[in-house]
């Protein structure tokens, strides 16, 4: 179900691949809060992430003749590919197109999802063990994440890659490569719909911006992380066990409302952008709980009981400028798809030459 305020285009590749050719597709992420941010503690960050049904990164890798990258996010895609093809021990030329891709800077870990989705891909085409390791919900190798960039503050990205669902991490440490992932629920409650709000004209921080913002936050009051971690521990995860939406959503609500006024000073409010805020605003009036903004933004979200709740909150939905989008979606219980489109002979040689990781 969605409500937008443009028509929105296929925006999809559509090509022949050779007969190598693997497709891989995953899907987006909320991050839904760190746990501590002090800078006292063993351990810094900390995180909670869903996976959502959309939007998703599909891609389709095959060899070539000469390198190829085309399709959304084809600039991103043509780096990570370029790091990843010696790392992996994988030799080119490939091509790679991008069938769909999850907005960046969006604050929906597209540049992880990416990452990962690349790395599944020449891990399947090649015949390494990375590839069956991940379609068994296998985590994301930590070394070969720290290499591309990816779990720098959140390893929920990574672990939701390869098993979907709800995931805690459990922050960095002085040897931390990437966050370890000390919870992970799969069994999400059907009934449970997230409402997703996009503003396609905002952009959340990224880069080199995204730390410099981390650089100028004043470190966070001790007994703030202790009353996220709190709602984390005693609300978020025995809410979702026991089936119980009003726990959950207020435990979220405790969370994004103290994550909200930490960030507020960069980035000029609790939300990045006020379009979704008022948007979110309006749908708490009709029925949805646990409004929040994801990691930078501008994405945010809220939960509705009911597909039926979810459906009526959609069809009352007010005229929406352009730009902003309104989805009803599920969270995805299942990790990345990864497909072999021929079945080819592996390539002379293809061994996982970068052992360490896996």
């Amino acid at each position: 179900m969605e409500r937008s305020g443009e028509r929105a285009g296929t925006g999809r590749e559509r090509d022949g691949a050779g007969e190598d050719a693997v497709r891989v597709v995953t899907t987006a992420r909320l991050h839904l809060g760190f746990f501590d941010l002090t800078e006292t503690g063993p351990r810094r960050f900390g995180s909670l992430g869903l996976a959502l049904e959309a939007p998703r990164t599909a891609l389709v890798l095959s060899g070539a003749a000469a390198p190829e990258v085309r399709g959304p996010d084809a600039a991103r895609a043509a780096r990570y590919l370029a790091e990843l093809e010696p790392l992996l021990g994988c030799p080119g030329p490939h091509r790679l197109v991008l069938e769909e891709a999850i907005p960046p800077h969006g604050g929906l870990g597209s540049g992880t999802q990416l990452a990962c989705a690349i790395a599944a891909a020449l891990a399947l085409r090649h015949r390494l063990p990375l590839a069956e390791a991940l379609r068994r919900g296998a985590p994301f190798p930590a070394e070969l994440a720290a290499r591309l960039g990816r779990g720098a503050r959140s390893g929920v990205g990574l672990a939701l890659f390869s098993r979907g669902g709800l995931a805690i991490d459990g922050g960095h440490g002085p040897a931390t490569l990437a966050p370890p992932i000390l919870v992970h629920e799969t069994d999400w409650p059907a009934e449970w719909q997230v409402l997703l709000v996009t503003d396609a004209h905002h952009a959340g921080l990224s880069g080199e911006a995204e730390r410099a913002a981390f650089r100028r936050l004043a470190p966070m009051r001790a007994e703030v992380a202790g009353e996220i971690c709190r709602a984390v521990l005693l609300g978020v995860l025995p809410a979702l066990r026991e089936r119980d939406f009003a726990l959950f959503t207020e435990s979220i609500a405790l969370i994004q409302a103290r994550m909200g006024a930490h960030f507020a000073p960069v980035q000029g409010g609790r939300f990045a952008s006020p379009r979704v805020a008022d948007l979110l605003a309006w749908a708490e009036r009709h029925g949805a709980r646990g409004a929040g903004q994801s990691s930078w933004g501008p994405s945010g979200f809220a939960f509705i009981e009911g597909r039926e709740a979810a459906a009526r909150l959609l069809a009352a939905l007010p005229p929406l400028p352009s730009g902003l989008a309104v989805q009803a979606l599920a969270v995805r219980r299942d990790g990345a798809v990864l497909q072999r489109l021929e079945d080819a002979p592996a390539p002379p040689g293809a061994g996982w030459r970068a052992a360490a990781f896996g």
